[in-house]
Parts: C-alpha cells; structure tokens; sequence
C-alpha cells in the first residue's frame, strides 16, 4: 500500500482501529430528509465527535467550513430518487479528479446485489477502485438493498460484502443483522455497519452497536439514527463511547441520559 492510500486510511481508521463515520447524503436520492433539511445546521454540532463526514460534494462545499472539518467520504453514485422508477439504477456522478479537487479521504458507492442492475453497480466499483488505486482513494463500497428492506440477513449482506472485498473496496458498509460474524468473517475487507432494524429506543441502538463491533465491525456510519434523535449531540457521544471506549450499551446509555438530564436543566 502506497504512502498516500496509507494516509488516507489512517485519517479514517483511528489508532484504535475503529471508526465513527457519520453520513450527511440523504439527500442525494430522498431530497430535504427530516432534520437533514439544512444540512449545515445538522453537521456543526455534531462535527466534533465523528471521525468521518459521508457527503455529496454540493453540501460539502455549501455546508461544511473548510478550515474546520473532519476527513471526507465522498459520495459520488447517485443519479435516481425515491419517486423514480428504480433505486437499484445509479451510476457514478462524480469525477474521481473532483474528488482529488475537494481533497477527500476516501470515495464511496452504493451496489444492488441482487437487483436489475447489478451488473452496471458492480462495474461501477470495479471502475472506480482503478482509478482510486491510480491516486491513492480508498473506495468505500455501500451494499445498499434499495427499497426491499427484507433482504437484510447475513446470507445476503455476506455475499454483497464478499464481492465489494472481492472487488478491491477498502471498506465496506453493510447492515446489522442477526448472525453478524458470518458477515464480517466472510468479508476480507474492514466492515462499517450502516443502520441495523427498525427501532423505537436509544437503547436498541446501543445495542445492535455494540454486538457489531463485538463480533468484528470497526465501526459504524450512522446518519438517521444520530441526527433524527431528539438529543443528537448526546447520541453520538453515547455511540463513540462504544466504538473507541468499549463501552456497554447500559453505559452508552446512561451516558446518554445523564448528557440529556443536562441540556434539559441547562
């Protein structure tokens, strides 16, 4: 591994190993999403604690302060919308030269294993991890499951994650699941878990977390999970205790009601 992947990598990886990315580029498919709807109102607060920003390059340079940021993961797959006519049908919208432009750490992808168009996806990292390799760029591969949500189980995160390693993908995003080792075991590229189920407490959180990073994930990229709580602040310093100071989800969440208890007296 040349000096500049390297670098780039360690940006993203702390000394720890783990990592706490937190994705801000909803909107490149669902548009305004709630509380995402100014996205510099979103990012500020919350900067301080991730180790990473996933972003578009127009809210990048429209929301976050060059002279304060954090490393980029740069989305640069897109090109569909939740009214279209299919999620799975993405190709690369930005160049691998704006990438370098806008200084970023690492690039990323979404792929539909499974779907109508998972030729063209696969394609698309395959091309990308070329010309990433060519400068340097990590490439982040996305196993994204479009709008069929049933398909988050290990057999299938397995095999997407297993081809987006095979691939050349530096790390790969996929779902929590049950039976989550089988996920990470087969995947020789480090795993960040993207959002796990459906769930109506902080505490679940913390937990579908937590057993993740047990059974072998290095970190998370959670987005809504984070900014779409009531206490968002609160919840990626719960969520960082777990990733970098092995904490159980009962301190995670304690941590997070005593963070709350403040800002509410304050």
């Amino acid at each position: 591994m040349d000096w500049g992947m390297k670098n780039r990598m360690a940006q993203l990886i702390q000394a720890d190993g783990r990592c706490l990315f937190l994705p801000v580029d909803h909107g490149y498919f669902q548009g305004p999403t709630r509380k995402l709807e100014e996205p510099r109102k979103t990012i500020e607060p919350l900067l301080p604690y991730t180790d990473a920003l996933f972003i578009t390059r127009g809210v990048l340079r429209s929301s976050v302060d060059p002279n304060h940021s954090k490393p980029i993961i740069l989305r640069v797959s897109g090109g569909t919308s939740m009214v279209g006519k299919d999620l799975a049908n993405e190709g690369i919208t930005t160049s691998m030269e704006e990438a370098i432009r806008l200084n970023v750490a690492a690039v990323g992808l979404s792929i539909f294993v499974g779907t109508d168009y998972e030729h063209e996806s696969l394609l698309n990292l395959a091309k990308l991890v070329d010309e990433g390799e060519r400068y340097g760029i990590p490439v982040m591969a996305v196993t994204a499951v479009g709008k069929e949500l049933e398909k988050r189980d290990a057999r299938f995160l397995a095999l997407s994650s297993r081809i987006a390693a095979e691939l050349g993908a530096r790390v790969v995003k996929t779902y929590w699941c049950e039976d989550f080792e089988k996920v990470v075991r087969g995947c020789p590229a480090p795993v960040v878990m993207a959002g796990g189920p459906q769930v109506d407490t902080e505490l679940e959180v913390f937990a579908f977390v937590h057993d993740g990073i047990q059974k072998g994930a290095i970190g998370v990229n959670l987005g809504r999970n984070i900014w779409q709580n009531d206490f968002p602040v609160a919840m990626i310093k719960a969520i960082r205790a777990i990733i970098h100071e092995n904490a159980t989800p009962k301190q995670a969440q304690e941590l997070y009601e005593s963070i709350t208890s403040e800002t509410a007296a304050g």
